[in-house]
């Protein structure tokens, strides 16, 4: 048997997608690398099928804003009980808030399911379902501020040049559902840093996420003027046929301008979504059943949502919980993380 080492201009197109957004860069490298003849701005008409089987298919990314403390859900730290109260040498460098000394979470710790991985008292139901979760105590950041750390999070970095992950995944995926967008961002508000957490940076425009504020949960009101009154179907495609071939003429003129590209790709799902958008983001049409299994509140209807989205084929869809950062709980820690883990502890249960 020959063993074949790769050839230097392949290890270098290998270092290069693992650099980009922190590695973020392997997930497209399955399409990109083996189907050359792919142009750089092409919209994905369908699903692309990797050069090996994949077992999930489509992602949901649930995001609490603010960052919950690890050790109040599924992290217990015993040595901090052991040694409550006393400070050690880290405790007297110069921070934004005085820092204090080692204290424990409040919250008590239970083994769950076969795995018997401790989950807080706090989410009762999901504790349920932790045979099903990948529980991963080992990650960390490189900045300890909010900003970048949703940066780093949602891109790999925290330079804000790098697309987000779902970004990479429509890229190197494809779409599922022509008649909805590819990558869906759910949010009540404007989480911190707000849309470069789901850019597409230096890849194509139309490969970014399309945020959707659910705070209201008509479908009229989640995508506005998305219904053409006065003109019917018919009557849409040919003007929007017409408008295309001006726009194909005023492209040929700018053929580097992928931002151009992505808004007249943007005309074409917005008319296509007209079909298929109304219900898929119509709650009401749930049974009660479903609906009571996911409770109520923003972020229940967000992942019922979501649910329904990746159902439908929409390949990447993110739920952020609320507006700004409800889970940046320097103030009255004790009061109000256990109503935020009421909020997500059922609907995430649900979910799984």
């Amino acid at each position: 048997m020959t063993h074949h080492q790769p050839s230097a201009a392949t290890c270098d197109r290998r270092r290069l997608l693992q650099q980009l957004g922190g590695g973020m860069g392997m997930i497209g490298a399955a399409s990109v690398l083996t189907e050359s003849a792919r142009s750089a701005t092409e919209v994905p008409e369908a699903a692309i099928t990797p050069h090996f089987a994949p077992r999930a298919k489509r992602v949901i990314h649930l995001f609490m804003n603010g960052g919950p403390f690890q050790s109040d859900l599924f992290d217990p730290k015993p040595a901090l009980t052991k040694y409550a109260g006393q400070r050690p040498a880290g405790a007297d460098l110069l921070t934004e808030r005085p820092t204090g000394g080692l204290l424990p979470s409040p919250f008590r710790f239970r083994p769950c399911g076969d795995s018997g991985v401790p989950v807080s008292e706090l989410l009762p139901q999901l504790g349920q379902h932790i045979d099903d979760v990948c529980v991963i105590r080992s990650m960390h950041a490189d900045n300890p501020n909010h900003g970048p750390a949703l940066l780093q999070m949602n891109n790999g970095t925290i330079i804000p040049t790098r697309p987000s992950m779902g970004a990479w995944f429509l890229y190197g995926l494809g779409t599922e559902n022509q008649n909805l967008p590819g990558y869906v961002v759910l949010c009540p508000g404007r989480p911190v840093r707000f849309s470069i957490l789901w850019n597409s940076a230096f890849l194509p425009s139309e490969f970014q996420g399309t945020y959707i504020k659910h705070s209201k949960m008509d479908p009229d009101a989640m995508v506005p003027h998305l219904r053409n009154a006065r003109w019917n179907p018919p009557s849409q495609r040919r003007q929007l046929d017409l408008l295309q071939q001006l726009n194909a003429d005023h492209r040929a003129t700018r053929p580097d301008d992928s931002a151009l590209g992505a808004r007249v790709e943007a005309m074409e799902t917005a008319f296509r979504m007209q079909f298929e958008a109304g219900e898929a983001f119509d709650v009401s049409r749930e049974t009660k059943q479903s609906r009571e299994a996911y409770g109520s509140g923003h972020f229940a209807n967000g992942c019922l949502l979501a649910r329904r989205l990746v159902e439908r084929g929409v390949r990447f869809v993110q739920v952020y919980y609320g507006n700004g950062q409800p889970w940046d709980t320097h103030s009255g820690h004790d009061e109000n993380v256990p109503k935020l883990c009421r909020d997500i502890d059922q609907p995430i249960a649900a979910l799984i």
